[in-house]
């Protein structure tokens, strides 16, 4: 077994790309994330980690990591250990600190096991994920409002909106962080907002690969909810995506959350494989 790790995102999609798009829409997060950092370099502040493990004639893992988030892993097996071990030895060596791993589910689960063993620490579930995919718009019943493309002047609601979005389904945000993220995000023409009387729910397009791109930042405040906002905001920008040339849409559902995974699938998103994070406690040795 081989472990090697690069310096920049591209040198890294030169051996990974063609191994990554074979599974593409399962690979989204990680060749978004590496895609966005192959062209915008000084797209966050912290070293990004970029390493593979090999064998002398196939490529086994590809992990990425950008500090302080989850290791976001990929691979076909999730039987060889000892692929899985080296590649826990060489972040352990490199100084990775790992606040947890997000990647498909047998996969994520097996390094888990081996950075617990090299780190000296444990790790306990986190959240259940699903990655859905659309080619194909099935049309919503018909909802009072439109979508439009939001302005600088949204930027004020869209980041408490923002902020409650993590809140309820990550982990709560930084307002002064979400508000450049989310006035960049706008300026860059990736926000849409469903547009009744006033806004009343948002959606966003995110990492575009070579086929595909994500929906994002789906949220609906809790007082316009259970009135097909979200389905038809959802389902209006994913055909605007389709339209532009896209094969495909993807996204990310927590598997908790049983409304949004029955939305996205009436509209025409379809399973197409899971995603389990696993947090880490601190290391016992560090």
């Amino acid at each position: 077994m081989i472990a090697a790790t690069y310096p920049h995102a591209g040198d890294f999609l030169l051996k990974t790309r063609a191994f990554l798009e074979q599974d593409e829409a399962a690979n989204g997060l990680m060749l978004g994330i590496c895609f966005q950092l192959n062209r915008h370099p000084d797209w966050i502040k912290t070293r990004p980690y970029f390493i593979t493990i090999s064998t002398e004639t196939e490529l086994v893992l590809a992990a990425v990591q950008t500090p302080p988030y989850n290791l976001v892993i990929y691979g076909r097996r999730h039987d060889c250990d000892r692929a899985f071990a080296l590649l826990a030895q060489n972040l352990w060596a490199d100084q990775q600190m790992l606040p947890g791993v997000l990647g498909p589910a047998p996969i994520a689960e097996t390094f888990a096991q081996s950075w617990a063993n090299i780190a000296g620490t444990k790790y306990r579930a986190g959240m259940r994920q699903r990655i859905y995919e659309l080619k194909s718009v099935v049309p919503p019943p018909s909802t009072p409002g439109h979508m439009r493309l939001a302005r600088a002047g949204d930027a004020n609601l869209i980041t408490q909106w923002a902020l409650a979005f993590q809140t309820e389904a990550l982990t709560p945000g930084h307002p002064t962080q979400t508000r450049a993220a989310i006035e960049q995000r706008i300026g860059d023409q990736e926000i849409y907002l469903w547009q009744d009387a006033r806004p009343v729910s948002m959606a966003a397009k995110a990492r575009p690969v070579s086929n595909g791109i994500a929906v994002s930042l789906v949220y609906t405040p809790p007082e316009f909810r259970r009135q097909g906002y979200a389905t038809a905001c959802v389902a209006a920008l994913s055909q605007l995506l389709l339209d532009s040339g896209r094969q495909y849409c993807s996204l990310f559902t927590d598997l908790s959350n049983p409304t949004s995974n029955h939305i996205y699938r009436k509209i025409g998103y379809t399973p197409v494989c899971d995603f389990n994070e696993y947090i880490f406690d601190a290391a016992a040795n560090t």
